[in-house]
């Protein structure tokens, strides 16, 4: 999507190389802090917690990269994180060696690093890696968030124009995240804060100036096509016949956001 920037989308491989050495130097971190799955339920339960949950599936403390993980997820908070190491629960998840992976409800992913491909790993690599597949309930569009966005198997993204420091602000973000639930799936909704001066191009590509904000838009990109909800006040109602008229396939019928208003013949 040209007005989003989206940033590069990176393969497994791709990803894997976010994970080479910096040189940085880390002390030997503990694990006492992190939960311990010890059975599927338990397992169940933990990424039920939270739009995000990530879980550290090794073998052992020896294991490769075990120690690196430890260290990241102390940058990572408040993503829950988890440890399992039990084997009824990795055959329950599809995991069959040392492997980190994302549990998303918003997209009903689980992104899978499994670290045996990777050459090195460093903690800086995997907090990337983390933070970049944070897709919750409503994101934050950022130049991290954007990989994990773009990336995800959901291609239709409900786009919440705002500007950080209004009266509304706060307001809108909690409002459009409890409804974003009722379309898991099927829209990734996003925060686009347009007192960013990096997210101008994304406000221009919709037609979209900050003094018109706030605004709620959709985009999905295999269609490459974007839409406007008509101005006026931005409730949970409104917002949903919106979202319910993309998927109808009315919203498709009528004009693109950005583009001039036809002109009538006289």
């Amino acid at each position: 999507m040209d007005g989003l920037d989206a940033a590069p989308v990176p393969s497994s491989q791709n990803q894997l190389e976010l994970l080479k050495t910096s040189g940085r130097r880390f002390h030997t971190p503990s694990d006492d802090a992190l939960p311990r799955l010890t059975d599927v339920e338990a397992a169940e339960a933990f990424i039920d917690t939270d739009d995000v949950a990530v879980i550290g599936f090794f073998e052992g403390e020896e294991s490769y990269g075990y120690k690196e993980f430890l260290e990241a997820v102390k940058e990572v908070k408040p993503i829950p994180v988890a440890l399992c190491s039990d084997k009824e629960v990795w055959a329950n998840y599809n995991i069959a060696t040392d492997t980190i992976s994302i549990f998303r409800k918003a997209d009903v992913a689980q992104e899978n690093l499994q670290l045996s491909d990777a050459k090195k790993v460093d903690a800086d690599g995997l907090i990337r890696y983390m933070k970049m597949n944070n897709v919750r309930y409503i994101t934050e569009y950022n130049q991290v968030t954007a990989t994990g966005l773009f990336q995800s198997r959901v291609k239709t993204h409900v786009l919440l124009f705002a500007n950080r420091g209004s009266a509304d602000y706060s307001k809108l973000q909690k409002r459009l995240g409890a409804l974003a639930p009722d379309f898991s799936g099927k829209f990734l909704f996003v925060l686009v804060n347009g007192a960013v001066k990096t997210n101008e191009r994304s406000l221009g590509y919709f037609g979209l100036k900050m003094r018109d904000l706030p605004r709620v838009g959709l985009y999905d990109s295999d269609l490459d096509q974007k839409w406007l909800m008509p101005k006026g006040a931005i409730t949970k109602d409104a917002v949903r016949a919106f979202c319910q008229s993309f998927l109808d396939g009315e919203l498709q019928k009528t004009q693109e956001a950005g583009e001039p208003e036809a002109k009538t013949e006289l």
